[in-house]
């Protein structure tokens, strides 16, 4: 967590279901056959990142990373074990991988289903404007939105970028840190006032330490929740850019 003069707080709107579903889309892997062992530890990853940036995390998040644990640790178990741990599942009911499976598919039609009906809404609406308030943005997977992007592209984006700078990173860590999230929300105002636009990965481009790169993103999460800027996507996990909101 990095300490600053400016607190950022961001309502994650999103839950776990739809961190695992986002992650089982990057993948591509199959609802029906997720590889629990590598999306849990994606899973941990994000968790961790969004520790780190010390977003409000729902009590949710951390009951499903139990139970990828619990899924991940029988999976682990040899093949006799787990048989007899699959026996004793049916019997008390339904066992834990099967019941998140079913679970992810319930809620992707559900989410389907709340697209379908964004989409229609909208239709109506360029049929029978209303001067409204608009409603946030659906994605065609049913997500809300942060402007164009979910949180976990931002978040995943932002997890790139600090590995990268991982390895390259010097001495000048272990001084004094002198930027804060108002400092880099001002630096990026004035970028987008010469530019417009730039995309997500240049935002970095100065950033000489760890700290200095959480501080930037805080500053853009601050600015998209202000609505002063929106980040969007020309395609899904694409690159992603950064642009002043209308005003």
């Amino acid at each position: 967590m990095v300490e600053n003069d400016y607190k950022v707080r961001l309502e994650i709107f999103e839950g776990p279901l739809d961190l695992l579903l986002y992650l089982i889309k990057k993948t591509e892997v199959d609802i029906y056959d997720i590889p629990i062992e590598k999306i849990t530890k994606q899973y941990l990853e994000y968790l961790q990142v969004m520790r780190m940036l010390s977003l409000d995390i729902a009590g949710e998040f951390l009951v499903m990373a139990a139970t990828l644990m619990l899924i991940k640790s029988r999976m682990l178990l040899p093949a006799e074990e787990r048989s007899e741990q699959q026996a004793q599942d049916e019997e008390e009911g339904e066992e834990p991988r099967w019941a998140l499976i079913r679970q992810l598919v319930e809620y992707k039609k559900f989410k389907d289903v709340a697209s379908y009906l964004g989409h229609r809404a909208i239709e109506q609406e360029q049929v029978f404007p209303r001067h409204e308030a608009s409603a946030p943005s659906i994605d065609g997977s049913g997500e809300l939105k942060m402007g164009d992007v979910s949180i976990f592209d931002l978040i995943n984006a932002f997890n790139e970028t600090l590995k990268r700078v991982a390895q390259k990173e010097n001495l000048r860590e272990i001084f004094e840190e002198t930027h804060s999230v108002t400092d880099k929300i001002e630096e990026i105002l004035w970028t987008l006032g010469e530019k417009t636009s730039i995309k997500f990965h240049n935002l970095f481009d100065h950033a000489a330490t760890r700290a200095e790169i959480v501080v930037t993103f805080l500053a853009l999460l601050e600015l998209i929740r202000l609505k002063q800027v929106r980040a969007q996507q020309s395609a899904h996990f694409g690159e992603i850019e950064i642009v002043k909101a209308a005003v």
